[in-house]
């Protein structure tokens, strides 16, 4: 080690209430992962599907009409940390999803593939974050 700190990376955008936030949340993700030379990484996908899942869910819970929800990204040395901050009331959690139902199986999944997730309360909304190791 020489002595320096490295500052972490961030990038962060808005995305309205619209069914193509999604999608294009999802792109802005791959855009920062490429950036920083991770879209080829073990843990892309992982990263880009967590994306997607609280992406969605924000848009669905979160995000009452006329208001948008905030993507970050940021890489602090060895991880990668994706946070929604939404305006929505109420903690998410994991849902005890029945065979044939077609949803609430998106924290599950953000769960099991990132290292850790939380949520964490504000005045007004929530953030809802998930980690991911680049090395093992």
């Amino acid at each position: 080690m020489n002595g320096t700190t490295q500052r972490p990376l961030l990038r962060e955008r808005c995305f309205r209430r619209d069914r193509r936030s999604v999608p294009a949340a999802r792109r802005f993700a791959l855009e920062t992962l490429t950036g920083w030379g991770l879209a080829s990484s073990e843990r892309a996908h992982d990263v880009l599907l967590c994306v997607s899942e609280l992406a969605t869910n924000a848009l669905l819970h979160g995000v009452p009409r006329g208001r948008q929800f905030l993507l970050s990204l940021r890489r602090d040395g060895d991880s990668v940390v994706v946070e929604v901050h939404d305006s929505g009331d109420g903690v998410p959690r994991i849902a005890q999803g029945r065979d044939g139902d077609e949803g609430g199986r998106g924290l599950v999944l953000v769960a099991a593939l990132s290292s850790r997730w939380g949520v964490r309360e504000r005045v007004i909304g929530k953030v809802v974050w998930c980690e991911f190791p680049l090395r093992c």
